[in-house]
C-alpha cells in the first residue's frame, strides 16, 4: 500500500468523523424533547447532559467509518439507515465506556472526567447515588442505542435484522465485560483466553457490527460473507486491544487521555502485563504482582514494571505481534475480490494505518 492510498483511507475517516460529529450534536439537542423529560426531574436533564458531553468530548469513530466504508463495498449511492445505524453504534459505545469506568473506578475519560466520577463530585456524602446515576446513565446509552434503529426509515425487515446485529451485539459486549473480570483471577492468562476477551468485549461490537450493519443497508447479506467478514474483525480486534493495552503501559499518557498504568493500577491482566509476568524472572514477577490492583500505585513503580518490561522484550515482542496482526489483517481485506476495489483498498490500508501510528 502506498502513502497516496494511506491519505485517501486518512480523508475517508475524517469525513465521516466530520460529518457525524455534526449529525451527533443534531440528535442530542433533539433528545430531551424526544424523550419526554419529566418537566419536574432535575436529575434526567443532567444526565442527558452527561451522555452528550461524553458522547461528543472524543472518540475516532472508527466505527462509523467501518460501517459507511462496508456499506461502500457495495456501492457508492447514499444508503437509508446508515445514519441510524452510527448513531446506535456510538450509544452502545458510550455504554460500554461509562459501564468500562465504573467496572474499574476510572476518574478519567477521553481527557475529561468520566460520567461516574463526575456524579461523584456532585454527590460527594451520596456514594450509592452517584454510582446508581452512573450506571442508569449507561444503561440509557445502550436502550438509546436500539430505539434509534426503530425510528430508521427502512423497511421492516431490513429494521428488524439491523436490530438483531446491534442486540447480539450489545449481549456480547456484555460477556466480554464478565470475562474480563474473569481473566484477572487466572494467574497467567494464556493467548486463548485473551484472545476469547477480545473477541466478545471488542471485536464483535466494534468491527464485525458495523461491517454486517452496513452492508445490511447496502442490501447485502452478511452471512455470505461470514468466514471473511469474521477473519478480518479478529485480527483487527487483537491489534486494536494490544494497542491499547501497549499504549497504557508505554504510551504518553498526554496523547492518549488517560495515566499511564491504568490496567496495572486496576489489575487487569492485560495483553501486556500478561507478557511482561511471562517473561519476568521470579523476583521481577513478584514487583509486578504486589503493583497488580494497587488503586494507589505510584509513577515510580509503573516506571519499575515498564523497566522490567523493556528489559525482558515485551514492548519489542508486543509491537511486532501488532503489526503481524496488521498485515494479516490486511492481507485478508485485500483478498475481497467480489467487492468494489476502491472500499477494497481503504479496509487494506486501515490497519496497517493504525499500526503506524503506533510503531
Amino acid at each position: 500500500m502506498n502513502d497516496t492510498a494511506t491519505a485517501t483511507a486518512l480523508e475517508r475517516v475524517a469525513g465521516h468523523r466530520h460529518r457525524f460529529n455534526a449529525r451527533f450534536e443534531t440528535y442530542f439537542d433533539s433528545l430531551a424533547a424526544d424523550l419526554g423529560t419529566p418537566a419536574r426531574s432535575r436529575f434526567t436533564p443532567r444526565c442527558l447532559e452527561l451522555l452528550r458531553d461524553l458522547s461528543l468530548r472524543g472518540g475516532k469513530r472508527l466505527r462509523v467509518a467501518l460501517l459507511h466504508e462496508a456499506a461502500r463495498l457495495v456501492t457508492t449511492d447514499d444508503v437509508p439507515g446508515l445514519d441510524e445505524a452510527a448513531l446506535s453504534i456510538e450509544l452502545l459505545q458510550i455504554h460500554g465506556l461509562i459501564h468500562d469506568d465504573i467496572i474499574d473506578d476510572a476518574p478519567v475519560r477521553r481527557g475529561g472526567p468520566s460520567t461516574y466520577y463526575a456524579y461523584r463530585e456532585e454527590f460527594p456524602r451520596h456514594e450509592q447515588t452517584a454510582l446508581g446515576l452512573a450506571v442508569l446513565a449507561g444503561d440509557l446509552a445502550a436502550f438509546l442505542s436500539l430505539r434509534v434503529l426503530l425510528d430508521a426509515d427502512v423497511p421492516a425487515e431490513l429494521r428488524q435484522a439491523m436490530l438483531r446485529v446491534q442486540t447480539d451485539a450489545a449481549a456480547d459486549t456484555v460477556t466480554g465485560q464478565i470475562l474480563d473480570l474473569e481473566r484477572d483471577f487466572v494467574p497467567l492468562p494464556d493467548e486463548e483466553l485473551l484472545h476469547t476477551v477480545t473477541d466478545y468485549k471488542t471485536t464483535r461490537y466494534s468491527i464485525l457490527a458495523p461491517l454486517r450493519l452496513g452492508l445490511l443497508a447496502a442490501g447485502e447479506d452478511p452471512a455470505r460473507h461470514d468466514g471473511r467478514l469474521r477473519r478480518y474483525a479478529t485480527l483487527v480486534g487483537i491489534y486494536e486491544q494490544m494497542r491499547d493495552d501497549y499504549l497504557d503501559l508505554f504510551g504518553d499518557e498526554s496523547v492518549v487521555g488517560k495515566p499511564s498504568g491504568s490496567d496495572l493500577r486496576a489489575g487487569r491482566r492485560s495483553y501486556a502485563l500478561s507478557a511482561v509476568l511471562a517473561a519476568a524472572t521470579d523476583d521481577e514477577r513478584a514487583v509486578v504482582e504486589s503493583a497488580l490492583g494497587d488503586p494507589y500505585g505510584t509513577a515510580s513503580t509503573v516506571d519499575r514494571v515498564r523497566e522490567i518490561a523493556r528489559h525482558r522484550g515485551v514492548e519489542d515482542r508486543l509491537r511486532s505481534d501488532m503489526r503481524r496482526y496488521a498485515e494479516e489483517a490486511s492481507a485478508e481485506a485485500a483478498s475481497w475480490h467480489h467487492w468494489r476495489e476502491e472500499a477494497v483498498t481503504f479496509f487494506a490500508r486501515l490497519p496497517l494505518w493504525s499500526v503506524e501510528r503506533v510503531l
